[in-house]
């Protein structure tokens, strides 16, 4: 019955782009405000919901409601223009069957070729089959346009305002005052940025109709209004990062939707059938495929619950994790200077210009010993060069002599080089090796630390140096990608995946094997925690490690969950969801963890806003920082103060918020205590 519950009832969410039993829910009483139309949605979800599993289809796959979401609509469009007789209420049977299998189909299709979403396309193919059908059921009853009074009433409102909310109410094909005001309430309870954006689409929409028609009365009481609503909603808030340039693309795109309004709404009158929310999949679809066929940043990645979620988590993550996918490792071992990054002033330019170049250093910031005439001056001259990622040797070079300090070779430019490739599909050129250094073949399978050759100045270089690039032929010398490091220390702070900028001192940070160790937990196994609040005793915290559908592992405590993991020398705290404090207290005071900790450095962290602005600061936040998106900046600082201690600060300027807690490691695997803003967690075996 769970299942069923999920499935039948997100399918009503799914309309307006909400994620929920419980909205879900309360869309199904709204519907049954118009009771024909009510019933005719239910029989239809669950015609197609029973056909699903009937053909195999799994819960998973269904409880999401998104294969059920158009049956539904399909059932309410019948409901509208039929009387529920036994007749048609096989029709919307069959309907709703028919319409789990052309949404299952075009699902596929669209997923596959043009990576683009579905929207309420099956919604509009099968019921303008229903309605052209139809007109050859002599025995299929019409409505009357019988309803209650109530739903009847502009309630005195101004046409404009009435008209926006029966906009809304034509989403359920009750377009009445109070049905969308139900709608609408709904809909401001559970995101804000949904309700904005839909009465922007209303504005706009009605806007440029009234001046087209120049008619008050058809710009704003005409029911297919709805589709600037949902317009608006689709690309402001659900498929595009909420943003003011968001807000803008969806305005000119319902702008433009007027257009394709009136011209389906024509042509389909001919033939007796409305254009349904054609329009809005026509113009959000395009829009949508333009802006992912030119790579658009605002194109969501991921999708949340709500708008707000969306946002939050895009600028959080923004914050978090500023590398890219293409990691390599600093290709040596100790501190040695950035002497040249992207886009640098002498040679990182046009299709090289994604490269770094680095040297060593003394404490005045020489390079080099004496008078640095000599290559033996230059500090970093033959000291190992080590891979800065695990791949096969790919390509090679070896026997060039090195040049002479400030005379480089400019017939081979790459001078002595190593080019491996990485089978995450990339491949990383390192070059300048000294004169028959090397240490490995073509065909080697190295690791990454493992030392290919030495430092040396072969090729066009003015002084001895290493040279990386990341590419993506085997040919030496091919254009250069963004790439970024991982795991190393920039002036005494830690850098989990990010660039290092011009002269700064870096050295890679290895991780440390009980440390390693102590963070890998194991599917299925228990921690139990004392917790105390304010100095009091309060509970008892369970957390089990459990898995999820994407492979990625959690702690889950009955009311909440935390997402973690390990990456490249760091454990992550990826995500909290659910409403746990004890929890949330365990994200907070370790959001990330350099597993090479050592005493005194320092590494810096955000989280996502709604993690420390809850209730109505949090609403009007995530509103908020659509428009001023460094209000949802929180930043973290954590030191490591001690062999098994961290402490945690933190801070947000725009908010006037610091919080402050202490983690201690368990020797052997674990968090053995935390504190963090009056919360306090101690490991019952340590307890004990």
């Amino acid at each position: 019955m769970k299942d069923l519950y999920h499935a039948v009832f997100r399918s009503y969410a799914e309309v307006f782009f909400l994620q929920g039993g419980l909205v879900g829910a309360a869309l199904f009483g709204i519907t049954l405000l118009n009771p024909r139309l009510g019933i005719a949605g239910i029989i239809a979800v669950l015609s197609a919901y029973a056909f699903a599993r009937f053909i195999g289809l799994g819960k998973v796959f269904l409880e999401s409601g998104f294969y059920t979401c158009n049956p539904l609509l399909v059932g309410l469009s019948i409901g509208h223009l039929f009387q529920l007789t036994p007749l048609a209420v096989f029709f919307c049977i069959a309907a709703g069957v028919l319409t789990l299998l052309v949404t299952v189909t075009l699902a596929n299709v669209f997923s596959i070729y043009f990576r683009l979403p579905l929207l309420s396309l099956p919604f509009v193919v099968v019921s303008s089959l229903a309605y052209m059908a139809s007109l050859r059921y002599g025995n299929l009853l019409t409505a009357g346009s019988h309803s209650p009074a109530f739903l009847n009433d502009d309630f005195g409102l101004p046409a404009w305002l009435a008209g926006f909310f029966k906009s809304f109410g034509s989403l359920l094909f009750t377009p009445s005052v109070a049905v969308g005001g139900a709608l609408a309430a709904l809909i401001l309870i559970r995101s804000r940025i949904l309700f904005l954006l839909a009465a922007l689409g209303y504005a706009v929409g009605a806007s440029v109709r009234y001046g087209m028609l120049g008619s008050p009365a058809k710009a704003f009481s005409d029911p297919l209004n709805f589709n600037f609503l949902l317009i608006a909603m689709a690309l402001g808030g659900v498929f595009l990062i909420p943003s003011i340039r968001s807000y803008g693309i969806a305005a000119i795109a319902v702008a433009l939707s007027t257009i394709v309004m009136d011209a389906i709404a024509g042509f389909w009158s001919y033939y007796g059938i409305p254009a349904f929310t054609l329009p809005f999949a026509v113009v959000t679809l395009g829009v949508v495929y333009v802006l992912g066929l030119v790579g658009n940043p605002l194109v969501a990645q991921r999708i949340g619950k709500t708008p707000e979620e969306t946002l939050e988590t895009h600028l959080a993550n923004r914050l978090r994790y500023p590398g890219t996918e293409r990691t390599l490792l600093p290709p040596f071992a100790g501190k040695w200077t950035v002497w040249q990054g992207f886009d640098g002033g002498w040679t990182h330019k046009g299709a090289w210009r994604y490269a770094y170049d680095f040297v060593l250093t003394n404490d005045e910031g020489k390079t080099h010993t004496n008078d640095g005439t000599r290559l033996e001056d230059y500090l970093c001259f033959n000291k190992p060069v080590m891979a800065p990622v695990r791949g096969r040797i790919a390509h090679i070079v070896d026997d060039l002599p090195d040049s002479p300090i400030n005379q480089p070779d400019k017939l081979n430019n790459w001078g002595n080089l190593v080019v491996i490739a990485d089978p995450r599909g990339f491949c990383v050129e390192l070059s300048h090796f000294a004169s028959k250094s090397l240490r490995v073949k073509v065909g080697d399978w190295v690791e990454r630390g493992t030392v290919l050759g030495l430092c040396g100045n072969s090729g066009y270089s003015p002084q001895p140096h290493i040279h990386v690039q990341a590419q993506l032929q085997e040919t030496p010398g091919s254009a250069t990608v963004p790439f970024s490091f991982v795991s190393y220390l920039a002036d005494g702070v830690f850098h989990a995946n990010d660039l290092p900028k011009e002269k700064q001192v870096i050295e890679p940070l290895y991780a440390n094997k009980r440390l390693d160790a102590a963070t890998n937990f194991v599917l299925d196994e228990e921690y139990r925690y004392s917790v105390r609040r304010a100095g009091r005793d309060y509970d008892e915290l369970r957390l089990k490690v459990r898995m999820g559908l994407d492979g990625t592992f959690y702690f889950d405590s009955g009311r909440a969950t935390l997402a973690f993991g390990r990456h490249e020398g760091t454990y992550y705290s990826y995500r909290y969801e659910g409403r746990d404090p004890r929890l949330l207290a365990m994200f907070l005071a370790l959001p990330r963890l350099p597993l090479g900790l050592r005493d005194g450095i320092q590494w810096r962290d955000h989280v996502p806003v709604g993690a420390v602005a809850r209730g109505l600061r949090g609403a009007l936040v995530g509103v908020a920082s659509s428009f001023w998106p460094k209000l949802a900046e929180v930043r973290v600082t954590q030191t490591c103060t001690g062999e098994n201690r961290l402490d945690t600060v933190i801070e947000s300027t725009a908010l006037r918020l610091r919080k402050s807690g202490t983690v201690l490691f368990d020797r052997n695997k674990g968090i053995a205590a935390l504190t963090f803003d009056g919360w306090e967690l101690r490991r019952k075996d340590e307890a004990n």
